[in-house]
């Protein structure tokens, strides 16, 4: 007796599309009945079918999709958009005195106050200072609204990273572009809900665990995208074989997955591997297209940077360029015209941890990012997409008034997790905003700190989503992005 086919090798050796159709067609209909997915926002419960359907919100949405920049590394504030005059006075003088040992991660390198290299100035009608390194962001200012207060629990990047990412310090919770996927699904059911854009120069300090469904089904979980290169791999078929044939395949195979599905319910693993299969084969189409950029206008590629490039000193000092960031922000643009919820675009490991040479890594820092971001919200605002584009930028914590490591032009600053700035834009926001304040020389918080939590929840505001209502129950216990917080959702900040 021969080897029994496997399901993979009956598909790759079959060559008669009719008959593969007409077997299709035979099925009983009825026992390939999808469950009808819930109407309203997600609430768990016995027999609750996971999917990416789009779904009603708690309340009307001021945002239907999210692009988060997440500056991993620790932006300085006072040397981007929190000025501090006290701190030109003051310079060279001691204040360690004044500061917890625990703030400082190593007390030797530890110097005296020290002043920004950068001039600030008064933008746009809303007159917000901004630092002269962030050039075509102030022409983009009017848009914004800084949260100057920001507070969180650690220095340490891999914890606060995870904080900033998920409302906890530790690996294994849902990332918030899980929980919003979770909630809402997607308009696009040809693309993944939640788009990863990674940087080609590498990963962030906690790889692929910040983007991950954590306790959440895996349906939820992030899919990186590359922005050199194949957006995905294996995307396509090493033969191309005639789409009735291939049309005829996949509809077989996705009812005889169904069938494997309904006998082994409550396994959302297998659920996830099944949607993953499905959703490859509708993307082999709609994601060379999303990504392209080839059919973008000249006018527009120039707009954002694309084509310049890093340029080097020697061999060791970078004078960035926006090109790879630029590339990532056009992609996010066409990825939320196109119906995806939740769009993350990383900047390469820890660009904005300056401990050494801030006056210079600044510089390059924002060389790379600040004209591709100004551009996209541009760009989103022209195409009417605004309006319903959350926008948020944010590092994991800021950094501290002293010194550290050498004096002058060499200098850098160690991690502050007591006070940083992040801004938000577009879903909602009320633009030309600044809310909080931090102390003379920006070590903390002196007014209307904000916590992760509340940020957290401000986001799922507006997006229509309740903090409290968004929850998913695991051992006994109702699991929510904010925790056992009781947060405070920054209305200020809300148009």
């Amino acid at each position: 007796m021969g080897q029994m086919l496997s399901r993979r090798g009956f598909f790759s050796n079959m060559t008669d599309g009719i008959a593969g159709a007409a077997l299709a067609y035979l099925f009983n209909r009825e026992l390939f009945a999808d469950a009808s997915p819930p109407d309203g926002p997600i609430t768990p419960s016995a027999g609750q079918v996971f999917d990416l359907k789009p779904r009603r919100p708690h309340f009307e949405p001021k945002a239907k999709a999210v692009i988060h920049f997440f500056m991993n590394g620790g932006p300085s504030q006072m040397d981007l958009f929190d000025p501090k005059p006290l701190l030109d006075k003051h310079h060279g003088q001691p204040y360690l005195d004044k500061m917890a040992a625990a703030d400082v991660q190593d007390l030797e390198d530890a110097g005296a106050l020290m002043r920004s290299p950068f001039k600030f100035a008064r933008h746009g009608q809303s007159g917000i200072w901004l630092s002269e390194v962030l050039p075509h962001l102030a022409g983009q200012v009017d848009e914004l609204a800084l949260i100057r207060s920001m507070v969180t629990t650690t220095p340490d990047h891999g914890g606060a990273c995870f904080m900033a990412n998920s409302g906890q310090m530790f690996p294994g919770h849902p990332s918030l572009g899980s929980w919003v996927t979770y909630g809402l699904g997607s308009e696009s059911q040809n693309l993944p809900a939640y788009v990863v854009l990674e940087d080609p120069m590498g990963e962030p300090v906690n790889g692929s665990q910040g983007w991950q469904a954590g306790f959440l089904p895996p349906l939820y979980q992030g899919t990186p995208v590359r922005s050199v290169g194949s957006p995905l791999l294996n995307l396509r078929s090493e033969v191309e074989e005639p789409r009735p044939f291939v049309k005829a395949s996949q509809d077989l195979l996705r009812r005889l997955d169904h069938i494997h599905k309904r006998g082994r319910p409550g396994q959302p693993r297998l659920d996830a591997r099944i949607a993953s299969y499905e959703l490859a084969a509708r993307m082999q189409l709609a994601a060379t297209d999303a990504l392209d950029l080839s059919r973008e206008s000249r006018q527009t590629l120039d707009m954002y940077g694309v084509g310049v490039k890093s340029r080097y000193r020697g061999r060791t000092h970078p004078i960035g360029g926006p090109d790879s960031y630029a590339r990532r922000c056009i992609m996010a643009r066409r990825l939320v015209e196109r119906g995806v919820r939740f769009v993350q675009i990383y900047i390469n490991n820890q660009i904005w941890d300056m401990h050494n040479h801030i006056e210079n890594d600044i510089k390059a820092a924002c060389k790379k990012t600040d004209q591709p971001v100004a551009a996209l919200i541009h760009d989103l605002k022209q195409r009417g997409l605004l309006d319903s584009t959350l926008l948020i930028w944010n590092g994991e914590f800021g950094r501290l008034p002293i010194a550290q490591n050498a004096e002058g032009k060499d200098a850098g600053r160690d991690h502050n997790p007591y006070a940083f700035t992040v801004w938000m834009a577009g879903g909602g926001v009320k633009p030309g905003t600044v809310y909080g304040s931090t102390d003379d020389f920006g070590y903390r918080v002196a007014e209307n700190p904000v916590s992760v939590a509340d940020w957290h929840a401000t986001i799922l505001h507006l997006l229509g989503l309740h903090h409290e209502e968004l929850f998913f129950e695991r051992s006994g216990l109702t699991e929510k992005l904010t925790s056992t917080h009781e947060p405070r959702i920054v209305k200020e900040i809300l148009a």
